[in-house]
């Protein structure tokens, strides 16, 4: 389960408090509500098959494979499926190898998606063994579903972008630069990228 409303409103009254460009922001645009996706093999399947591809095009093809494989999508049931089958559902060789490699290391019990490591580094560094799976999508992952309070996804450009904006900065800091720039801002900095991205290209901003 992703952060609370509540958790949300901790975190971001805290950060408010702290920085005035985010009280300011806040102000105007409001807290986000939450993100919240469930734990487990499924969501991290529904990354994969909405890598690259409209919101449309990815649901078409998840009912397709819900039709073929079941509601559950149970791993066993997609490695026993071949090239053709799933190529009818809509996923293409390259997604096919990544959800076979979820499929695989879930199936084989060398990834339990319900007792990641604690540490959230040890964490990324597990979800990143699936192919197709990079620290982005395993940031979003454990911010998302897990709920931890201090993941910062600094690669997304929205993330950046935001920060740029909230602080009126001159140009949109590297990743780089804002992992350092974010060190001030532990350990609430997961419910600060949801208000990033709550700001990003917000009008009233």
């Amino acid at each position: 389960m992703g952060l609370t409303a509540a958790q949300i409103t901790e975190s971001l009254d805290i950060l408010c408090a702290a920085e005035p460009a985010f009280a300011r922001a806040a102000k105007l645009v409001g807290y986000p509500e939450p993100r919240i996706r469930p734990t487990g093999y499924r969501t991290l399947l529904r990354t994969i098959v909405g890598q690259q591809v409209s919101v449309a095009a990815a649901a078409s093809v998840w009912a397709k494979m819900e039709a073929e494989l079941g509601e559950d999508m149970p791993p066993a049931e997609l490695l026993a499926r071949d090239h053709d089958t799933l190529r009818a559902c809509g996923l293409s060789r390259q997604k096919q190898g990544y959800a076979r490699s979820l499929c695989e290391l879930v199936a084989a019990q060398e990834l339990d998606l319900e007792s990641l490591p604690a540490d959230d580094e040890a964490a990324i560094a597990e979800l990143t063994r699936i192919k197709g799976i990079g620290r982005w999508s395993a940031e979003i992952y454990l911010l998302f579903a897990e709920g931890r309070s201090d993941i910062w996804p600094a690669g997304d450009l929205a993330v950046q972008a935001g920060i740029g904006k909230l602080l009126g900065l001159a140009s949109r800091p590297s990743e780089k630069e804002l992992r350092v720039m974010a060190q001030a801002w532990q350990p609430h900095r997961g419910a600060l990228a949801i208000f990033t991205w709550h700001c990003y290209d917000n009008p009233a901003l």
